[in-house]
């Protein structure tokens, strides 16, 4: 019987890498569908998303079906429970990815966008994404702390495309509509990060039994 559940586990394991493939995926086809003014990887980020959507499904019938037929003992069921929070989040960065593409469907042409971080800024956050699910498939708590960490890069990131745009309006390089559209992509990216450092949180959980939020967790060393 232990076989059994280990295995079934070891699938789960398998099928959210591919949900985060999947969500890296859309990260990076959304910003270089922007980049390149490249209709048709933008259509594919929609495409990739409605995937995830249908990953997320699978994964939710797998947790279900090994809480209701396998009676899980604690250790297992906090790792069942952090893969159903897990998936919401990469869930979330799937529909942004999209927002992004959508956004990007209208500010084609415009080369303002190439003076911005936002390159490194979206592949910081697909880096925090593909770390937070290897820490979970390698109940790895140094990576997933790690995850945590990188959040602070996102968000400087997000700072310096926010004082970019500044910049592009102080010298009249981009017009106020574009500099919004800018500014939101740069919005969403921080978002995916903070969904990233969530599902990091998830991965703490199963592993120490213990939940601590990023504020919880600054609070606690201030102490």
């Amino acid at each position: 019987m232990r076989n059994k559940f280990d295995e079934q586990l070891a699938l789960l394991n398998v099928e959210l890498i591919k949900m985060g493939s999947l969500c890296e995926l859309a990260i990076s086809n959304a910003i270089k569908g922007l980049m390149e003014d490249n209709d048709e990887l933008l259509k594919l980020v929609f495409e990739t998303d409605s995937e995830i959507d249908e990953k997320e499904r699978e994964i939710e019938n797998m947790c279900f079906k090994l809480l209701l037929q396998q009676q899980p003992v604690a250790r297992d069921l906090r790792t069942i429970s952090s893969a159903l929070k897990m998936i919401s989040d990469m869930e979330r960065i799937g529909d942004q990815a999209s927002d992004i593409a959508e956004i990007a469907g209208f500010i084609e042409g415009d080369h303002a966008k190439d003076h911005t971080h936002l390159k490194a800024m979206a592949h910081a956050a697909s880096d925090m994404v593909t770390e937070a699910i290897k820490s979970f498939v390698n109940r790895d708590l140094s990576l997933a702390h790690k995850v945590m960490a990188e959040d602070d890069v996102v968000d400087a990131h997000f700072e310096e495309v926010k004082q970019e745009i500044i910049e592009l309006i102080r010298r009249e390089e981009v017009k106020a509509e574009f500099s919004l559209d800018l500014l939101m992509i740069a919005k969403y990216l921080e978002r995916i990060g903070d969904h990233a450092v969530n599902v990091a949180e998830w991965v703490e959980f199963s592993i120490t039994g213990q939940h601590m939020s990023t504020e919880e967790r600054m609070a606690d060393h201030r102490k």
